[in-house]
């Protein structure tokens, strides 16, 4: 595989990209569907704590392939041939075919940030031993990042087993399927959770608010977890900086309101898959600006 590769970069980056846009579809499944069923299985919970019936119909049980896809509009149901990545959204010129209701452009953004993120980090690594385990770290952070944005919720569902993968492959680093030893996949985890555990708690105790979810400090354990303890100071430096400047920018501009919360996950994704692809390259250039070099 790798010989092929190097005697065919442009096809082996082609046939990424376009798996890429093919995951991408996938992921605005999971997008639009696991939040569902997560309110679901809540209700469910809250029901059976209450023990309140809960009358759940066939019919409206959301699964990520049940029921087939609609137009949220007009529930039509989306031809297979209209549920290709990109070109679908073009050729239906970002229309239902069925109502002509205007398709969210969110869906042929994941599919294309699906699919050149993808063929970065294949650029990055190469066909090694590593390079399928960091395109499900990175597509699972396209999710994650997009359910906290449109919801302020980081699914347990994502996170978990991506925080158990990335102890689990460290367990191969000398082989290469890890970035990391075992003992620096753990600290980090540990470290990555406990970090914002504590900030959570300070602000609140000086507050009284609550300034950040539950999901953060996982997603920031799962980072520590893939890219070790070392990576969470810029992490955290660059996820600050982004959802600040962000942060400011929807303010000035009436997108916000202010004292109104924004997601940190988006950011501590980011951060985190920039750190992934350009650790090294983005720490040198902080300890040139800083001065420490």
């Amino acid at each position: 595989m790798q010989t092929l590769f190097a005697q065919q970069p442009v096809f082996c980056y082609i046939a990424v990209a376009l798996f890429g846009l093919i995951v991408g579809s996938f992921l605005n499944v999971v997008i639009l569907r696991l939040p569902r069923m997560m309110q679901a299985e809540w209700r469910a919970s809250a029901a059976e704590i209450l023990n309140q019936p809960v009358a759940v119909s066939a019919s409206s049980r959301v699964t990520l392939s049940q029921p087939r896809s609609t137009c949220g509009h007009c529930q039509a149901p989306i031809k297979p041939w209209h549920n290709i990545p990109v070109v679908s959204f073009l050729l239906l010129r970002g229309q239902c075919a069925n109502c002509a209701h205007p398709i969210s452009l969110q869906y042929p953004a994941v599919e294309i940030t699906s699919a050149v993120l993808a063929v970065i980090v294949v650029a990055v690594f190469g066909m090694t031993p590593f390079t399928g385990f960091a395109l499900i770290f990175t597509w699972t952070l396209i999710a994650s990042a997009m359910i906290d944005w449109q919801t302020q919720f980081l699914p347990d569902a994502l996170l978990l087993p991506l925080l158990w993968l990335g102890l689990l492959i460290s367990l191969g680093y000398e082989h290469n399927f890890s970035l990391v030893d075992p003992g620096t996949a753990i600290i980090g985890a540990a470290s990555g959770y406990l970090v914002l555990w504590l900030v959570f708690h300070l602000f609140r105790l000086v507050t009284g608010k609550h300034g950040m979810g539950y999901g953060d400090f996982k997603l920031l354990a799962v980072i520590g977890a893939w890219l070790g303890w070392q990576a969470l100071p810029i992490v955290l430096l660059m996820s600050s900086l982004a959802g600040a400047v962000v942060g400011g920018a929807l303010m000035l501009t009436g997108f916000l309101e202010r004292g109104k919360p924004m997601p940190f996950g988006p950011w501590l994704a980011l951060a985190g898959w920039l750190t992934l692809v350009a650790g090294d390259t983005i720490g040198g250039a902080y300890s040139s600006l800083a001065g420490l070099r």
